[in-house]
């Protein structure tokens, strides 16, 4: 049996009840427009990482925050302050977590858990 490579990550979806209004929220809290729009699919280009959004079938606020993408940002304090803005609920603020790297996440209007991440340390290999 041969090993399977894993290539890193390539895709977030995170599953909207509103799919126009959740395609206006995250074009202004990504600060960029999709490049696939679709019923049943929004997908954006976030620095070459795939964000889409997803119509749900049964709309749900109560979303699972056992596994959270971290989005990279330069100014976490800033970042965090504009999703707030925005009208993101706070979730965590940001907190060291160990050396310069600090974390932080916050819930889109439809209880999705968007992680932000400002880490000098990381560099694509």
């Amino acid at each position: 049996m041969g090993q399977t490579k894993i290539l890193g990550l390539r895709t977030t979806i995170y599953k909207v009840s509103e799919l126009q209004k959740a395609k206006e929220w995250y074009s202004n809290a990504f600060q960029t427009k999709p490049y696939f729009d679709e019923p049943f699919y929004v997908g954006f280009d976030i620095a070459g990482y795939e964000l889409g959004l997803q119509p749900e079938e049964r709309p749900s606020f109560d979303k699972t925050a056992s596994v959270v993408t971290y989005w990279g940002v330069e100014d976490i304090e800033q970042a965090y302050a504009d999703f707030i803005k925005l009208g993101a609920a706070e979730n965590e603020k940001p907190v060291n977590v160990g050396g310069d790297i600090v974390t932080a996440t916050v819930k889109d209007p439809w209880g999705n858990v968007i992680g932000l991440i400002c880490n000098p340390e990381f560099r694509l290999i």
